[in-house]
């Protein structure tokens, strides 16, 4: 459905040569490390070698799958291919090709009577493409969101006093596996006592102890899509100092997710989760943008930030998540979130897991 939809936009003579892993995947349905799409009006070819030509004629959706030629007779094959849809220009992804792979592709268009377009008219159409998810969309990040929420709740238990971060991430990502993810969406944080306080910790070899808040941020992917999930909890008692952050932290995230509806700017999310957390006087605890856009990339459009030079208006289908946290340095931190779609109505939310304090 999305190499028809592209194929629909694209003008006459023009095709659209389609080669980061990526985007490859968001239009074929199918994963690969290797390959080269082309996308014209009058149809739609995949070029990928020996190692997933046979799963791909199987796999890839809305093509022709072709098996891609050895050495210096893929150029002829990609030229070949360029004329047989129709293509007289082609259009490249100009944010995800290196200038030296342009300069090379100029090179071989030109000598074959062909205009390589360097403008960004591609990319432009596949973020605007990748921004509305379908219902079928929907469906795979839910599969990776359920996933990643079975598996959080069997490791939870095992937070505990003497228990290091790298075990519980480990464990974390076994279940994962085990419980149907294709793979992790991206290195799972745990992070415990002081190390809570650094957003992107690395899970190593500090021990949970009594009073500490563990902060876990985790995912798992779904046939190409990703979830996207943050919670602290307690362990033992905490002072009233960290049960006070994580209420404002708390009050942040759900006046931001009550917020999602169609029509509100991604920056007024962003300002409605800032300024809780700014009037408790913690502004310059909260560091990063309050979310991100979620799909076959665990971060992309649109940012959820007030200082964002991409102000879009929310819409239906969008994917996005609200993650508003206060870090203490040296001391502890306090992120909380949640993945969410936009609907007509408002938001639907992806996670089920509870919100409140959990104390272990």
């Amino acid at each position: 459905m999305n190499i028809k939809t592209l194929s629909g936009l694209l003008k006459e003579n023009t095709v659209a040569l389609i080669t980061s892993e990526v985007n490859r995947l968001y239009f074929t349905e199918f994963k690969s490390s290797d390959g080269y799409l082309l996308v014209s009006k009058n149809g739609a070819v995949f070029i990928t070698d020996s190692r997933y030509f046979e799963a791909a004629v199987f796999g890839a959706k809305d093509c022709n799958v072709v098996l891609q030629k050895p050495g210096r007779e893929l150029n002829n094959q990609l030229v070949e291919t360029i004329k047989s849809l129709g293509g007289k220009t082609v259009l490249i992804e100009s944010e995800r090709t290196s200038l030296l792979e342009s300069n090379t592709y100029e090179k071989l268009f030109s000598e074959n009577d062909l205009e390589l377009s360097k403008s960004d008219e591609l990319d432009k159409q596949i973020s605007r493409l990748r921004l509305i998810k379908s219902e079928e969309e929907k469906v795979k990040i839910l599969a990776a969101q359920r996933i990643a929420e079975k598996a959080f709740n069997k490791i939870l238990s095992m937070i505990k006093p003497g228990v290091k971060e790298r075990e519980i991430a480990a464990a974390l990502d076994y279940e994962m596996r085990l419980c149907g993810a294709d793979c992790v969406s991206f290195e799972t944080i745990v992070a415990t006592g002081k190390n809570s306080s650094m957003p992107h910790a690395v899970p190593g070899d500090s021990e949970v102890k009594n009073g500490d808040f563990v902060t876990l941020d985790f995912g798992a992917t779904f046939e190409g899509y990703h979830s996207d999930t943050t919670r602290t909890v307690a362990v033992g008692k905490i002072t009233s100092e960290m049960v006070n952050i994580y209420d404002i932290v708390f009050r942040s995230q759900k006046s931001g997710v009550e917020a999602l509806k169609p029509g509100v700017l991604n920056s007024d999310v962003d300002k409605i989760c800032r300024d809780i957390i700014e009037d408790c006087g913690f502004g310059e605890n909260f560091g990063h943008s309050t979310g991100h856009g979620v799909g076959v990339e665990i971060h992309e459009a649109p940012t959820l930030y007030f200082n964002t030079n991409k102000k879009v208006d929310l819409k239906p289908g969008m994917v996005v998540t609200v993650e508003p946290g206060i870090y203490i340095p040296g001391r502890f931190g306090v992120r909380i979130e949640d993945m969410l779609m936009i609907t007509e109505e408002g938001a639907y939310n992806f996670v089920t897991l509870p919100k409140g304090l959990i104390t272990l």
